[in-house]
């Protein structure tokens, strides 16, 4: 396992390769990565994945929270780096739009 994570780090920083490592010694595990060259990896290894604005579309879905609208505004005032595109798809996800 820690053979796996050395291999990984090679590739992808050290949090995200630990996510990955322990992801690939469980079964059915959704992955939460937001570092895109992370996210092309796992999906490699054939992990299921999201992001972290995919949590808050499922958060809203669930009914856990009422508007992603407020959450990604705070998101944006930290250096979170977000797409307009990649927002627009959550605010579709969300059925806020």
């Amino acid at each position: 396992e820690l053979d796996k994570q050395r291999i990984l780090e090679t590739q992808i920083d050290k949090g995200e390769s630990s996510a990955i490592a322990l992801a690939l010694e469980k079964k059915d595990t959704l992955v939460i990565l937001d570092d895109y060259k992370a996210r092309k990896l796992a999906v490699k290894l054939g992990l299921q994945i999201t992001g972290t604005l995919g949590i808050i579309a499922k958060a809203k879905l669930l009914g856990k929270i009422t508007s992603v609208k407020p959450v990604i505004a705070e998101i944006k005032n930290t250096n979170f780096r977000i797409s307009a595109e990649l927002e627009l798809l959550t605010l579709q996800q969300a059925k806020e739009i």
